[in-house]
């Protein structure tokens, strides 16, 4: 998992990609392929 300040290049990458807020925090997570995550701050 990455972690960026900022996801909008995350989320551009693949076009499963969803934007999910957990806990106070940002992830970027993909169900298709799962490599592609991300996590803001």
């Amino acid at each position: 998992m990455k972690v960026r300040n900022s996801l909008r290049s995350a989320k551009v990458r693949d076009k499963n990609c969803r934007v999910v807020r957990r806990h106070g925090r940002v992830y970027v997570i993909n169900k298709k392929n799962p490599r592609m995550k991300a996590r803001q701050g």
